[in-house]
């Protein structure tokens, strides 16, 4: 038994496919058949049965997987070791960061961590704050930048980035701009626009809303803070956002909800178990670039 074939084996289930999995390892994909195949030989037993359209792991194969899994995870994490001991930082990175995100900061430190230390494979993933945080926690991401309310998924640890009370942005003509605060109750009747669900901002206007006993209407969903921001400014509706949001937007101006029971944050997370060496230091850089502090 060898580990590359444990590799191969676990490529194959992870991408569902010997083909993916022979482009994601580099190799033809006869060589990874007959390598899982001589795998199975060797253990007796068939891990994988083999459809026309559909692969899927034995009884057999699941009881292997696992522990394929923890072999691997093991060899990487000794060759972490060795490289401390030698001041090197490699290895593999997954980086999961929310939709559209532009933050110069963020940017910055990946783009630093990058060229900083050419030995790390930096595999960086986007999507919605919810799917991101069910992928650290499974381990298919090491770390991410995610918007939340409310509480984070048990299981996960996180750095506070920002923590901003929901704000309604208006145009400057708008009658509630002349407001310094409004309430859930001063938009009844508007039209509202905000971003998608699986962002930090509407969970924290979804929970606020329902604990203020207001219907979850929203009229206009969006991806973009800058398109709601747009939209806002030539009268086509309220933005739900946070303050920073707005700041810099022309034509509108941002007012904080005073009955917003929740909060929007932004995060690093990341589980709570020991995290791989490159890890860290991608972690220990982004905090410092997004907030001061290590």
């Amino acid at each position: 038994m060898e580990l590359h074939q444990l590799r191969y084996l676990v490529a194959v289930v992870d991408e569902g496919s010997f083909t993916a999995a022979a482009e994601r390892a580099h190799v033809s994909q006869s060589g990874v058949s007959a390598q899982v195949a001589k795998l199975e030989q060797e253990l007796g037993q068939r891990l994988l049965d083999r459809g026309p359209r559909t692969l899927r792991l034995t009884a057999a194969g699941e009881a292997v997987l696992p522990i394929a899994r923890s072999v691997l995870a093991g060899v990487a994490r000794l060759a972490e070791v060795t490289d401390e001991l030698s001041d090197l930082v490699r290895g593999r990175v997954r980086l999961g960061m929310i939709r559209g995100c532009s933050i110069p900061p963020f940017l910055d430190a990946v783009a630093g961590f990058r060229l900083a230390h050419p030995g790390v494979e930096l595999a960086l993933v986007e999507d919605d704050s919810d799917v991101l945080q069910r992928q650290v926690l499974t381990g298919d991401l090491d770390l991410a930048l995610v918007g939340w309310a409310g509480e984070l998924h048990d299981g996960l640890e996180e750095t506070t980035v920002v923590d901003e009370p929901v704000a309604a942005v208006v145009a400057g003509g708008h009658p509630l701009a002349r407001r310094r605060t409004v309430r859930w109750a001063d938009l009844a009747g508007q039209p509202l626009l905000c971003l998608n669900r699986g962002t930090g901002i509407r969970a924290a206007v979804d929970l606020s809303r329902g604990a203020a006993g207001v219907d979850d209407r929203v009229d206009l969903e969006a991806s973009s803070p800058d398109t709601l921001l747009g939209l806002a400014a030539r009268g086509a509706g309220i933005a739900l956002l946070s303050e920073s949001m707005a700041v810099g937007a022309v034509g509108v101006v941002a007012r904080v909800v005073a009955d917003a029971t929740e909060t929007a944050r932004l995060s690093l997370v990341r589980r709570a178990d020991q995290l791989p060496t490159a890890a860290r230091v991608l972690l220990e850089e982004l905090s410092v670039a997004l907030t001061g502090r290590r």
